[in-house]
């Protein structure tokens, strides 16, 4: 079966670097993280999620988290250069990114925002991030992703302290 290359896909083309389009079935009711690393069959904490956040200095950012943990705030605010940040509204994501939820790629959005990654990442000799399109992640180095996107790398994510 072929796969319908997305702008991310593209993106990562035109820089000639290494990265496979993996598909995935799609549950409409858990665009999760989680479930997308159980169809994929990898653990969560390969499977990165984007979310796009606007800081009351900088305006909108992007942070890449492992799949089933919580942004904490107030470290992307200060790695940020904000006092403070929030999510943004969900019904803005698609005119913001061109993306929609549970299709968020940091690669290949509207336009190109700060983007953080947790340091996390660089455990892995791959990582998943969404393709861009709902059933359909990327696998590709991290930091070949962090080198592409310009991406700063923080610890991002709440701790189990």
């Amino acid at each position: 079966m072929k796969i319908e290359k997305t702008n991310a896909a593209r993106l990562l083309d035109k820089e000639k670097v290494e990265y496979k389009l993996i598909s995935y079935t799609v549950d409409e009711s858990d665009l999760s993280a989680v479930h997308v690393a159980a169809q994929l069959g990898e653990p969560v904490e390969q499977v990165f999620k984007t979310l796009v956040l606007k800081g009351d200095k900088s305006g909108y950012f992007v942070c890449i988290i492992p799949g089933a943990a919580e942004l904490d705030l107030k470290v992307a605010a200060k790695v940020s250069g904000n006092k403070s940040c929030e999510m943004i509204p969900m019904k803005e994501l698609l005119n913001i990114t061109g993306y929609i939820r549970g299709a968020c790629s940091p690669l290949g959005m509207k336009k190109q925002f700060p983007t953080y990654i947790d340091d996390s990442s660089k455990n892995f000799d791959y990582i998943y991030v969404s393709a861009g399109k709902r059933g359909l992640q990327i696998r590709l180095n991290p930091l070949t992703l962090i080198q592409i996107v310009n991406i700063k790398s923080s610890l991002l994510i709440k701790s189990d302290l």
